[in-house]
């Protein structure tokens, strides 16, 4: 990577609105954020769904703050230009503002990274307001919120007018909280366009339609390697799972027939 790249800054993602669509994804890994990090991906989150895409849970909820903190240490060392953003995993920012605090403060010190992720809309307000006012960048993230699968399920949100109008809320909110982004998950197309036009930060959609300021999906959903369920909003860029399949399959012929290694491949 080219040491002159100038490195991207939450605010640098905030002046993105109105001018260029912002293009996000998730790693997890130095090896993984080093190629979106050269394909020019401006924001990478290393996302709790590393629990599900690597280490094999149901679901977020088991994703611990070391686990995070391993994981988005990786990401930053593989990464110059991207904003690097670590998603804070469940109960280490809900109990209260001073264990956000003392929690967010720890990843940022502890990884590198530059922002952090909660959940969590009007009422995630004082925690986002007291993270910025202690020099933490706050990326916040409304609508289907994963942490709350227990309570929400993975229904689309905001099919109502009153639900609809509370997502509204909940992205000024996050906004005059002094986040410098929301992530918008899994609602109606036309209710994504109307809560990127309600506040000045970037609306970054995840199943929210093409209103929004920017996309973000799960680097493993883009690129086939989650197998089974796939979201209705996931577009597959590269079909890499069976490319993978397809490889150990070779590799195992090969070494069963005797014809790997060849003479190339030893040493004299």
């Amino acid at each position: 990577m080219n040491d002159s790249v100038k490195k991207l800054t939450p605010r640098a993602i905030t002046a993105m609105k109105g001018v260029e669509k912002i293009a996000a994804l998730t790693a997890y890994d130095f090896q993984t954020a080093r190629l979106l990090d050269d394909a020019g991906i401006p924001l990478i989150l290393v996302g709790d769904s590393l629990g599900t895409t690597l280490l094999g849970y149901d679901n977020t909820l088991p994703v611990t703050l070391l686990d995070m903190l391993r994981h988005t240490a990786a990401v930053v060392r593989g990464v110059r230009r991207a904003v690097v953003v670590v998603d804070m995993p469940f109960m280490t920012y809900q109990a209260s503002v001073e264990q956000a605090l003392r929690n967010c403060g720890r990843a940022i010190q502890k990884t590198g990274c530059q922002a952090v992720k909660i959940e969590g809309g009007e009422f995630r307000a004082p925690a986002i307001e007291a993270l910025v006012q202690n020099g933490i960048p706050v990326l916040g993230h409304i609508g289907l919120t994963p942490q709350s699968v227990k309570v929400l399920g993975h229904r689309v949100q905001g099919r109502d007018d009153e639900a609809a109008r509370q997502l509204v809320a909940d992205a000024q909110a996050v906004e005059a909280a002094g986040a410098f982004a929301v992530v918008l998950e899994a609602v109606p197309a036309e209710l994504g366009a109307q809560v990127s036009a309600a506040v000045k930060i970037p609306v970054i959609g995840i199943g929210a339609g093409p209103g929004c300021d920017g996309q973000i999906l799960v680097v493993n959903d883009a690129l086939g390697l989650s197998g089974g369920f796939k979201p209705k909003f996931v577009k597959v860029y590269a079909e890499l799972g069976r490319q993978i399949s397809a490889a150990a399959a070779a590799y195992q012929a090969d070494v069963a027939a005797g014809t790997y290694p060849g003479p190339e491949h030893c040493y004299e």
